[in-house]
């Protein structure tokens, strides 16, 4: 079954793919759901900002066997970090920092954070760092800072001793912060690629910036210019019916149900607002979105940011790419031969990266399996949504690279 989107349907010949390759797809997105791999999956593949293919299948909740509908609503996980970086490019526009800003100039608490030297003794050793945390660095997860919940190292031991948890939709945002500038940073700024809660500051100080609560700076900059009415921190009680079950694969190979719908976390009375994890979205709303950056900034009638700034988010902003600033591997993906640049990854090599695709596409994706890219070349956006944990489970990723590329004939 297709799903209806605001955009125009396209004759997938007439889009530039293959009618018959194209539907290699559904097969594989239902095998996977058939073999209880994912509870669901919902494909769209836009072209030139019309849908040449879409499809979904399964069940929002397997145990009470409600079906996945078109218009559900999903945890995005780290799929919030772009838009938080767009927000954060709003205000850089406007003048209110320059990306090479230490952030000690806007959230003092970090003046005096330090790096770490070695984790074997107690106290664990550290010093002063060589240069300051800049706003950029946020943006690229170049900061120095990490996930506690999943670093097994003196850090990450010390997030989670100080309860340092922005997936604890009941902490505040700023106070978190605060306890986080008395943890040392695990390397140099600058030196290394580590996946950690560097958006999650920067949502802070776009607050600090805005004087205003995050999901205030969203509606106000993105969410109302972009029509997106199914994006929020916490579920609407008149949208829960829409939201979708959360699953983790066991060690059988079995989904276990971890989040049900309508007892998630997300339908409390949410106070962390995590610009690094915690928005739930719907596929028009995150299309939409996307839409807006591979436009230019714009989509329809409402510019979000400038041309400028969309090139200069899509342009590599490490010194090389992932692998060569220590992290070979992320989630499922090898990352030689891509980089990274504000919010998102940048595919830099295609045959380094030994996967179809085209240099400069825009990718991330999020914890419980969903994913987008954005190709400006092939002028193609992309967006997968499923709710399983975690993300590495399986190839989903690749796989699905190759299933539309391959189809791909203009």
């Amino acid at each position: 079954m297709a799903v209806e989107f605001l955009f125009e349907q396209l004759n997938p010949e007439l889009a530039g793919f293959c009618p018959k390759r194209l539907q290699r797809i559904t097969p594989w997105l239902r095998q996977y759901v058939d073999e209880g791999k994912l509870p669901f999956a919902n494909v769209v593949l836009l072209r030139r900002g019309g849908v040449a293919y879409s499809n979904f299948y399964g069940f929002r909740d397997i145990e009470e066997r409600t079906p996945v509908i078109e218009d559900g609503i999903y945890r995005i996980y780290s799929m919030s970090k772009l838009i938080t970086t767009v927000a954060a490019l709003s205000l850089y526009e406007c003048g209110a920092f320059q990306l090479d800003d230490p952030i000690h100039h806007f959230l003092p608490e970090f003046k005096d954070i330090e790096v770490l030297v070695s984790g074997k003794e107690d106290p664990i050793a550290s010093v002063k760092p060589e240069t300051p945390i800049t706003v950029r660095q946020l943006m690229n997860h170049t900061s120095g800072f990490t996930y506690g919940a999943f670093d097994p190292s003196p850090v990450g031991k010390i997030m989670r001793s100080k309860k340092i948890d922005f997936g604890n939709t009941q902490e505040n945002l700023g106070e978190t912060v605060r306890r986080l500038a008395s943890v040392p940073l695990c390397f140099q700024p600058g030196s290394q690629w580590r996946y950690g809660v560097s958006t999650d500051v920067l949502g802070h100080l776009i607050e600090v910036l805005t004087g205003k609560p995050l999901y205030q700076v969203f509606d106000e900059l993105i969410f109302q210019p972009l029509n997106m009415n199914d994006t929020f921190f916490e579920v609407p009680v008149d949208k829960v019916s829409k939201f979708c079950s959360l699953y983790t694969r066991t060690s059988a190979e079995s989904l276990k149900r971890l989040e049900n719908a309508k007892d998630s976390r997300f339908c409390e009375n949410v106070k962390m607002y995590s610009g690094g994890g915690g928005l739930i979205s719907s596929m028009q709303d995150y299309l939409v979105f996307l839409e807006m950056i591979r436009c230019g900034g714009q989509y329809n009638n409402a510019r979000v940011l400038g041309r400028k700034t969309v090139e200069l988010m899509l342009r590599n902003h490490l010194p090389g790419d992932m692998a060569s600033m220590g992290q070979p591997t992320f989630s499922e993906m090898p990352m030689a031969g891509i980089g990274f640049g504000l919010g998102g990854a940048i595919l830099l090599d295609p045959a380094k990266a030994q996967i179809l695709g085209s240099e400069g596409e825009f990718t991330w994706g999020g914890m419980a399996s969903t994913a987008f890219w954005i190709d400006p070349m092939e002028e193609i956006t992309v967006v997968f949504m499923t709710q399983l944990i975690p993300s590495s489970s399986y190839p989903i990723r690749r796989e699905l690279r190759v299933l539309v590329y391959q189809a791909l004939i203009d």
